[in-house]
């Protein structure tokens, strides 16, 4: 299964179908009648939605959704973090509400990045019985006591719908500053006044596995060898990042979106690393990512005595036409005035 899940990763990520192989080109049209049956029913219930055959959960509190226009992997984890952070520091204490996918990496990472803010993760898959528990148990701020008392209140906001859309692009590190306007004016043609913003991940540090405290700086994979082992939705920046801090190869494993590592996967990384040991004549480092790391931080370890270190990053909002960082963080604000408003108003 793991294997059928790399073919359609990869299918999926290409660029040029042609420069695929035979049993990848094979698999496309079975791909294409999935995906359209997917969307057909995803269609089907949302019309069921609207009918009112399921019931709806409004909750007593403004919500923010981050979601996906495409695949997975496009920095979904490190925008909440981003926005639950930011509203922390504006006196305001959000709880997150997730999935928690395979064991919940995603809720560990943010737990350690967000220690120490007035921060909640609330982890299920029935997300409204998971927030209306958090709420008994913690309560919740009125929003009208909040409008009162708050200084967001601000006469002649620009936003005045409800419904608040904002498209957030994460360019991958390997996207020209062209292909960037023209992907800008793509999206524009869907609803012209739709604010665009452009991020990517910018690496601060390294981290040894078994030491999580350890800050490792970048420049020590400078003309070294490094494998990158990963199980997230793409990992093409991941390891493009690696090969810009000057190191003389860089090697890649790539596994399905969460995938929990086994013995089988560590000797076949422990094989990898032998290969790179005998063709480079000096010992590879292994690299991961947090998320990997939060998975399962202990598997790593059976590495020894190759190194095994995790590379720390924190999203950046790229400046692209008068949209840069504190434009993002002036149009949060208004997003979450206009949500305690409607929130008021219901």
């Amino acid at each position: 299964m793991e294997k059928l899940r790399r073919v359609v990763k990869e299918i999926t990520y290409a660029q040029d179908y042609t420069k695929l192989s035979t049993l990848h080109q094979s698999l496309i049209p079975i791909l294409s009648l999935a995906s359209s049956l997917y969307k057909a029913v995803l269609s089907i219930r949302h019309y069921l939605y609207h009918l009112g055959f399921f019931s709806k959960h409004r909750l007593p509190v403004p919500v923010i959704s981050v979601g996906n226009l495409t695949w997975g992997g496009n920095g979904k984890t490190p925008m909440v973090e981003f926005i639950a952070s930011w509203l922390a520091d504006s006196g305001i204490s959000p709880l997150i509400l997730t999935r928690g996918y395979a064991g919940g990496d995603e809720a560990r990472m943010l737990t350690r990045h967000l220690r120490g803010k007035s921060v909640k993760i609330g982890v299920g898959a029935n997300r409204a019985a998971t927030a209306a528990c958090f709420l008994k148990r913690h309560g919740y701020l009125d929003p009208r006591d909040y409008l009162v008392e708050g200084n967001w209140h601000e006469q002649g906001s620009r936003i005045n719908s409800r419904k608040i859309g904002v498209v957030v692009l994460d360019d991958g590190m390997q996207v020209s500053e062209h292909n960037l306007r023209d992907i800008k004016l793509m999206v524009q043609e869907v609803k012209k006044s739709l604010p665009i913003f452009f991020t990517r991940m910018s690496p601060l540090h390294f981290f040894e596995v078994g030491n999580m405290n350890t800050r490792i700086p970048l420049d020590i994979i400078c003309n070294g060898v490094v494998l990158c082992v990963s199980a997230i939705g793409s990992a093409n920046a991941f390891v493009q990042g690696m090969e810009k801090m000057g190191t003389l190869y860089v090697d890649r494993l790539d596994f399905s979106d969460h995938h929990s590592l086994r013995d089988t996967d560590i000797e076949m990384i422990r094989m990898k690393l032998k290969e790179l040991e005998d063709k480079f004549g000096s010992m590879p480092v292994v690299v991961i990512t947090e998320k990997d790391y939060d998975r399962d931080p202990e598997i790593l370890r059976h590495l020894s005595p190759y190194k095994v270190m995790a590379l720390c990053s924190e999203l950046q909002i790229i400046p692209c036409r008068c949209n840069g960082d504190d434009d993002f963080k002036k149009l949060l604000k208004e997003m979450v005035e206009v949500k305690f408003l409607g929130a008021n108003q219901n």
